[in-house]
């Protein structure tokens, strides 16, 4: 796992890990790059409370309980002037009603808007890198470190880079009348959507071409494609749908902007990933496993 620090396009896309205990959970080894919000038409899907055809949801009272993301408070090295850890969650009116969202059972997967959500999708990725490290030395502070990079890695993301965009798409629990949570306490998931070009020579992401010292972007429909990264789920929260979902709304919002295929990188000894992906409708890209021996990883492709 690397730092959220930023690259162009030209180097090796994200590098998607499950834990082997949860297809829910994903790390992800970033080479970052910047990318700006999503702005497209408005929709909105709706699914049953109780179950859909992206997963299944326990909401008898007891199994019910409450997802409390724990999440340590300081002053971090560069935040807007209105951050606040205690902020409420805002009402669906506050939000507005043309943004996009997927609402599945008690949860809405949708873009993050407030820094208090880019921040706890940064915390939520510290956590799942470290989840089965929790003994090692200074690894509070490890997670420390690298939310706070993450946070202001994801802001500069969302603001764009030529080329390509970014969304931070956060799951949230649904707004519950007479129930106050803060925005920390609300988030259970997240991932990154990015759309971004094929560079010339290129016939999939990161391939190893023979190209100009200078190699362009080929900004043609036919070389646009969406990448997923940095998926995670509170472990309060899994297998209840919510990655499975994210990932369902995530491939709507690329078709919205004209993509035809997604790319996604699962590492190989991962199998609920690889399951989860290929249930989906993801399928390996034979053509980039040999590039990718040495890194253990798959690269996974799904036509839309």
């Amino acid at each position: 796992m690397s730092s959220a620090t930023n690259t162009i396009s030209i180097h090796r896309p994200e590098l998607l890990r499950f834990p082997r205990d949860a297809a829910a959970a994903v790390v992800v080894a970033a080479n970052h790059t910047k990318f700006q919000r999503v702005t497209t038409a408005s929709w909105t899907m709706a699914m049953d409370s109780k179950k859909s055809s992206f997963g299944n949801y326990n909401t008898s009272k007891k199994n019910k309980k409450e997802e409390v993301s724990i999440i340590p408070h300081w002053e971090l090295s560069s935040s807007s002037s209105d951050f606040r850890f205690d902020r409420l969650q805002p009402s669906d009116q506050e939000l507005g009603t043309d943004q996009k969202r997927l609402e599945f059972g008690h949860y809405v997967a949708r873009q993050a808007l407030l820094d208090e959500e880019f921040w706890t999708a940064a915390w939520l990725r510290a956590e799942s890198h470290w989840e089965n490290r929790a003994n090692e030395r200074y690894v509070d502070n490890f997670k420390r470190k690298f939310a706070d990079q993450e946070f202001n890695a994801i802001k500069r993301r969302s603001r764009g880079q030529i080329g390509q965009k970014c969304t931070c798409i956060v799951t949230v629990m649904k707004e519950v009348k007479n129930v106050k949570r803060t925005v920390i306490k609300s988030v259970v998931g997240t991932l990154d959507l990015s759309i971004r070009y094929m560079l010339h020579g290129e016939t999939f992401p990161g391939e190893r071409v023979r190209a100009h010292l200078f190699c362009s972007i080929n900004r043609t429909d036919p070389n646009k494609y969406g990448y997923i990264a940095n998926l995670c789920v509170i472990k309060s929260a899994r297998r209840r749908g919510i990655a499975r979902n994210m990932l369902h709304f995530a491939v709507e919002s690329a078709k919205s902007e004209s993509v035809e295929q997604v790319y996604v990188h699962v590492h190989r000894s991962n199998i609920p990933a690889l399951e989860l992906y290929q249930k989906m409708g993801f399928e390996i890209v034979e053509e980039a496993s040999s590039q990718l021996v040495e890194d253990q990883t798959y690269l996974l492709c799904l036509k839309t």
